[in-house]
């Protein structure tokens, strides 16, 4: 298997938002209910990785996932906490792609100038396959709050997992 995992470009907007608007418009594990288009997922790219790690996955030349970290809350005293987010399209799954390339996010958050003290994944439950994903890495489940989030006209649960960086 030939991958290639490294920082994201605004030039790969267009294959973000190939993936990720699959998960919009068939999916829970995002809320957002619109497509995204390229401009708008460009800017996306430039404001987070002014400050957070975004990894591109590549297999045989092409993207087919990402993962980045973001802020979690707004508020100063969260500063130190940041959410992380994986995308793998189908025809990357089940190749150990996703957890080679969350790894190398977490990896990217430890060797950080910044001091991020820990990672929350956000899970739109149920979710099996990202359970599994972050708890190989080492992430504890820390809450679960149910029907916070309504899609495709049903009340859908979401749990948090911590990892201390």
């Amino acid at each position: 298997m030939k991958c290639v995992i490294r920082p994201v470009t605004t030039e790969d907007a267009k294959a973000i938002c190939a993936i990720y608007n699959e998960h919009v418009l068939r999916t829970v594990v995002t809320f957002e209910e619109d497509v995204v288009g390229i401009e708008a997922m460009k800017n996306r790219v430039e404001r987070v990785s002014e400050t957070f790690p975004w990894l591109v996955v590549e297999f045989e030349g092409e993207v087919v996932g990402y993962a980045y970290a973001t802020t979690w809350r707004e508020r100063i005293a969260y500063r130190h906490t940041v959410e992380t987010a994986i995308y793998i399209d189908p025809k990357g799954q089940g190749k150990g792609l996703g957890e080679a390339l969350y790894r190398a996010l977490i990896d990217e958050l430890r060797q950080s100038d910044y001091d991020f003290h820990c990672a929350l994944g956000g899970i739109a439950l149920p979710n099996p396959g990202s359970i599994a994903l972050h708890e190989k890495l080492g992430f504890k489940k820390v809450a679960e709050f149910p029907e916070v989030g309504r899609k495709f006209d049903r009340w859908i649960d979401v749990g948090f997992w911590q990892l201390d960086l």
